[in-house]
């Protein structure tokens, strides 16, 4: 793929997705978005739906399988969430999903919260190439990248949101 997929056209998808599986829960499950793209992502969605439940954001960076090759991410970045995850619905809400250790490393993290009701994932895009067995509930879109290709969510104040493809040497 030489052109990166159209953010805005993705979450439009996932913004209508979303709306219909809420509409058929039984109880209004709790958006948290992961450290960043999807945390941009999640606060998004919860104002566009008019969501009554909070929003919360979970941090990968401690339960990280490869903490000692990256090392800690310079933002500092924190998980919050202010409610209590024991028997809460979540929908896990991420830009991209590549292998699934940045879930797994997202659900250990709420698991240090409590022990939630059931945990969904939510998706803009999935890009194959799993090593962990993880699946997404919903997902706006799919491609294949390259094991060296990343896909990355941009967004500057007021602009749209767009991907960018990066080369990198992580997975």
């Amino acid at each position: 793929m030489s052109t990166p997929p159209d953010a805005e056209a993705l979450y439009a998808l996932l913004v209508e997705q979303l709306r219909d599986w809420l509409a058929a829960q039984p109880n209004a499950p709790t958006l948290v978005g992961v450290y960043s793209g999807g945390a941009w992502l999640a606060e998004r969605l919860h104002a566009e739906l008019a969501l009554d439940t909070p929003l919360g954001v979970v941090s990968s960076t401690y339960h990280r399988d490869d903490l000692a090759t990256r090392g800690l991410h310079p933002n500092g970045n924190r998980t919050a969430l202010p409610f209590d995850v024991n028997g809460r619905a979540i929908v896990l809400v991420d830009d991209v999903l590549y292998t699934g250790r940045t879930t797994r490393a997202a659900i250990n993290e709420l698991y240090d919260f409590g022990r939630p009701a059931r945990i969904d994932l939510a998706v803009l895009v999935d890009r194959g190439g799993r090593e962990l067995p993880i699946c997404p509930t919903l997902c706006a879109g799919r491609i294949e990248l390259a094991a060296g290709r990343m896909l990355e969510l941009c967004r500057a104040e007021g602009d749209p949101m767009r991907f960018e493809f990066l080369e990198s040497e992580f997975r």
